[in-house]
């Protein structure tokens, strides 16, 4: 339990100079590749996000969804890729390599649609390359660029915003 606690402590120490450090370009590229995180704990529906993909005119191998769960990854068949707090070390070091290869990924635009507090969420979140962070309001504001206040229930509403602020953005084809 002891060394549970001073490994959160080194990986929010890690977290906090990532933000810190963090530089933010804005280029006038289109949006031509999307990432995803989200927690499939709370939001199981990966489909919506296809359909956002092509809302956004993102070619289908261009969008990349990967999931966290606090779970098991044996009770998680059905994702490809999910993730759990095993595959995360002390001071944000990941441990597993599809997972290392996504955040490496210089994604146009990362989606971070997750509610909860949860650590590894948010140094996936923070260690990602992606030009444009989008998420949903959070206690923390660093950890995205661009944060819309909406409840995970209400993708429809969420959609809508990330294509006006996109647009507005000049980031859609």
């Amino acid at each position: 339990m002891i060394l549970k606690g001073f490994k959160e402590k080194s990986n929010k120490k890690y977290l906090n100079k990532l933000l810190s450090e963090r530089q933010i370009n804005v280029t006038d590229n289109k949006v031509e590749s999307l990432g995803v995180i989200l927690n499939v704990d709370e939001v199981d529906d990966f489909e919506l996000f296809r359909k956002l993909a092509d809302d956004l005119k993102v070619l289908p191998n261009r969008l990349k969804i990967i999931a966290f769960s606090e779970g098991k990854k044996e009770d998680l068949l059905s994702w490809d890729e999910c993730y759990n707090l095993k595959d995360f070390g002390w001071r944000g070091a990941i441990k597993n390599t599809e997972l290392q290869s996504f955040l490496n990924k210089d994604f146009d635009v990362l989606i971070s649609y997750y509610q909860k507090e949860i650590l590894e969420l948010k140094l996936i979140t923070a260690q990602s390359k992606a030009k444009l962070k989008i998420g949903i309001l959070q206690t923390d504001e660093r950890v995205n660029d661009l944060i819309i206040k909406t409840d995970l229930k209400q993708f429809e509403v969420f959609k809508t915003e990330v294509l006006k602020y996109l647009t507005i953005l000049n980031k859609i084809k």
